[in-house]
């Protein structure tokens, strides 16, 4: 196999030279993501070995040459298919650039998303390498090229109309609540039970509702939440202990443990990796 060695390595970057994509390139063996949620879409070419996510209710495997293919605000997990672990090269656009392309390119009205997690796609796989190779020798036509033509491609063989939330389901409104309060309360969240009773109704209809809608507990959601929460704040260059503290982690390195196994970096990495954006902007 072409890079299979045995050092874990992870690079975390956006260019300002492709503006609205984040990027990551890496090799994991015993890396395991928890079960997190992304606000962009994910674009995951695998380069080598093999990674299995969970998704939508299924264990998915995919090899070199294979493409992980992820919606905004859906829960997946990550961890490696093989003992030998896996690479891979992704692109992380967000929803408005999706969006754009989606309506210059296909026929798709309403929101644009996958309708598989993985995809055998030598050709796309290609196409998100060569937009990282595109940054690496400092070529923004080429990356903003490739980018929007794997994009489309994409669309177009594994493209659909994501569907609405069905927030009517009975029970969704205390499960919006409850998240309301959660995001408000985020650094001192209240007890499921106490939860409950301040929305008025039971813990486990407040549990079976949330799941439903979210398609985890509230205190994974949480948890989730206070790392979208905390990459918002580094982003705008808060120290990673100060992030830690204001989003209701113990610590730095209990931000860095969840952090880790959402993103797939250290804080402090992302934090150097995004920075540079601003700083050349």
């Amino acid at each position: 196999m072409g890079d299979m060695t045995r050092e874990e390595k992870a690079h975390y970057w956006q260019s300002p030279e492709l503006p609205g994509v984040d990027l990551l390139r890496a090799r994991y063996i015993r890396k395991t993501f928890a079960r997190h949620t992304h606000e962009t879409y994910v674009l995951a070419a695998i380069t080598d070995g093999v990674e299995a996510f969970h998704h939508g209710g299924r264990l998915h495997r995919v090899g070199a040459g294979g493409m992980a293919l992820i919606n905004p605000d859906t829960m997946h997990t990550g961890h490696a298919g093989t003992p030998e672990g896996w690479s891979y090269e992704v692109l992380y656009p967000d929803a408005a650039l999706v969006a754009r392309i989606a309506a210059e390119t296909t026929s798709l009205r309403g929101t644009p998303g996958f309708t598989v997690a993985a995809a055998d796609d030598p050709v796309s796989a290609r196409q998100v390498r060569a937009v990282h190779r595109a940054l690496d020798e400092g070529n923004a036509l080429a990356a903003d090229t490739h980018l929007h033509a794997v994009v489309a491609r994409l669309l177009k063989r594994h493209g659909g109309v994501l569907p609405e939330r069905p927030v009517r389901l009975a029970g969704a409104r205390y499960a919006l609540r409850a998240r309301a309060v959660l995001e408000e309360r985020m650094a001192d969240p209240p007890s499921l039970e106490s939860l409950a009773a301040e929305l008025g109704t039971s813990p486990f209809a407040l549990l079976r509702a949330f799941r439903r809608l979210y398609g985890m507990p509230p205190h994974t959601w949480l948890t989730d939440a206070r790392v979208h929460r905390a990459r918002a704040l580094l982003d705008a260059g808060l120290p990673v202990a100060e992030t830690a503290t204001a989003v209701g982690f113990t610590d730095q390195s209990h931000l860095t443990r969840h952090f880790g196994r959402t993103v797939g970096v250290p804080p402090g990495a992302y934090q150097r990796g995004r920075a540079r954006t601003y700083k050349s902007g």
